[in-house]
């Protein structure tokens, strides 16, 4: 027997919950699928920038977590090359990706939100909705499935990537933060990440081009070990979690709207964590692509998408193209630390995403009764 809904939702992460919660505050019915159970762990610095804290307020899920200030840019061999930047409005939140996760979840199963395991495994587009699977018919499909999004292949969106490949890989230390801001240190072979996450864990994300034949845990400390300004605070530290890695980063998606099927998240196209608005980009575009659903006009979203996204994909393409390049990037260090203003109105606009118009969550729009769910 068919079950009918009003949005399936591909994907349990972070923008697949925040799409879940505001599309059942919206009055939708709403059913999550996701191969695995329960809390979700995933590799990413985990530090939410000011603009995701006040998103996640909006959603009603507030995770506990370490407040940052801002960010500290670091060469990674010189001491004296460090630019200090305090976000002008707001401040960011370090947390484990577990208890964001967890924080979510409970949000989710508040408001409503029925979560199955299980994967979206195919999906036909008919007149009266999206049969997925075969036996569940939704007004809507929404692919929040992350990187290797399942249903983005499925929809051939996809465009091949430009650049080299990028992997990033992250452990936790046990070990009291050091500083109230996020720590990144500029390597000749990779980027260091470090967030406070509590008050006596740190999260280390290294960010990096692979190189061949070489285990996880290998190139981490190998790594590790090209930052020696960092390295010797960890070297004594308890490893508090499993090391876990993602990548490749770059996905590049021609759109993310086809007929009833829309795409947020990691899932609708990605450049780098680099900038560190990960986490924000997903709330936002799940706030964006449900705005156009309870409107009744989910081919709005692609422009909507484009807005938020546009300034992210620019400026995180133009800053990877300096970090690569060894005098470029201590220019830019230098120039953050003899203009400390400049650098924090540069945060200032990291940590925001571009306002949205329309994004604010409304009744349905002339749904058919037979797609509302009990």
């Amino acid at each position: 027997m068919t079950e009918r809904v009003d949005l399936v939702i591909a994907g349990a992460g972070p923008a697949g919950l925040a799409a879940a919660i505001q599309a059942a505050q919206g009055g939708l019915s709403v059913i999550v699928l996701d191969p695995r159970e329960g809390v979700i762990d995933k590799a990413c610095g985990e530090g939410i920038m000011p603009g995701g804290v006040e998103l996640l307020e909006e959603l009603g899920v507030r995770p506990a977590g370490a407040p940052f200030v801002g960010v500290q840019y670091r060469d990674a061999f010189d001491p004296n090359l460090l630019a200090l930047g305090t976000f002008p409005d707001g401040v960011g939140l370090g947390v484990r990706r577990t208890a964001l996760h967890a924080a979510m979840l409970r949000r989710a199963e508040t408001c409503g939100v029925r979560l199955r395991r299980g994967r979206v495994g195919t999906f036909e587009q008919r007149a009266d909705g999206v049969i997925v699977d075969g036996d569940l018919c939704a007004r809507w499909l929404i692919g929040a499935d992350g990187l290797r999004s399942h249903v983005r292949r499925a929809l051939d969106v996809e465009h091949p990537p430009r650049a080299t490949a990028r992997l990033g890989l992250r452990r936790h230390y046990a070990v009291r933060p050091w500083t109230d801001r996020v720590e990144v240190h500029f390597g000749d072979r990779a980027e260091a990440y470090v967030t406070p996450v509590d008050a006596r864990l740190v999260g280390v994300a290294l960010l990096f081009e692979p190189s061949p034949g070489r285990e996880a845990a290998e190139a981490f400390d190998d790594l590790l070990a090209g930052f020696p300004l960092l390295a010797p605070r960890l070297v004594n530290a308890p490893v508090a979690s499993k090391l876990r890695g993602a990548g490749p980063f770059e996905q590049r998606v021609a759109r993310r709207v086809v007929g009833d099927v829309l795409l947020v998240g990691d899932a609708a196209g990605y450049v780098d964590p680099l900038t560190g608005e990960g986490v924000a980009l997903g709330l936002a575009t799940a706030r964006a692509a449900v705005a156009s659903l309870l409107a009744g006009t989910p081919a709005l979203y692609e422009s909507r998408y484009r807005a938020l996204t546009g300034r992210y994909f620019t400026l995180t393409s133009a800053l990877l193209a300096v970090v690569r390049r060894p005098i470029l990037r201590r220019r830019l260090l230098r120039v953050a630390r003899a203009h400390p203003s400049l650098f924090d109105r540069a945060l200032g606009v990291l940590a925001h995403l571009p306002a949205e118009p329309g994004s604010s969550a409304a009744r349905p729009a002339a749904l058919p009764p037979s797609f509302h769910g009990p």
